[in-house]
């Protein structure tokens, strides 16, 4: 299986702009820029490669979990996942991305802590986007609701 996602940008680093799109519509002339990416905290100006790797990793952290909940037979009623990635200026210059970090609420009935913990930590370690970055600190804050 493949996905597919289009970046378009005009002109320079700084000045510059572009526009993201993705073969779901998801993002459909989405923009993107230097300020989005590197000045504005309140994230308002556009999306930025961060950001998108957050969602990713937020999403399949929490969809693998679900499924190791349920074959526990203990579905869960509600997991809010939170995956903040951490970025800033690399050694060599440039920047890097140096860890993505998991805040975890789950509202599963029939759960102790101890095996939401292990449940939690295992779908850490196995969704496809947490072995992608691999490169990078992946770290977790699971709590029941």
């Amino acid at each position: 299986m493949k996905r597919t996602a289009n970046a378009v940008w005009k002109g320079s680093l700084t000045e510059g702009t572009g526009t993201l799109e993705t073969q779901s519509g998801a993002f459909a002339g989405t923009p993107y820029s230097f300020k989005g990416r590197f000045q504005d905290e309140s994230g308002k100006s556009g999306t930025n490669p961060e950001e998108l790797i957050a969602a990713a990793h937020a999403g399949c952290f929490a969809m693998q979990l679900s499924h190791f909940l349920a074959e526990n037979g203990t579905p869960a009623e509600k997991l809010d996942a939170v995956a903040t990635v951490h970025y800033g200026p690399a050694a060599g210059g440039g920047f890097e991305i140096t860890e993505s970090a998991i805040a975890l609420t789950g509202t599963v009935p029939g759960i102790d802590d101890a095996k939401f913990q292990e449940l939690a930590t295992k779908a850490k370690e196995g969704c496809p986007v947490s072995k992608a970055l691999g490169a990078i600190k992946v770290s977790l804050d699971a709590k029941l609701a």
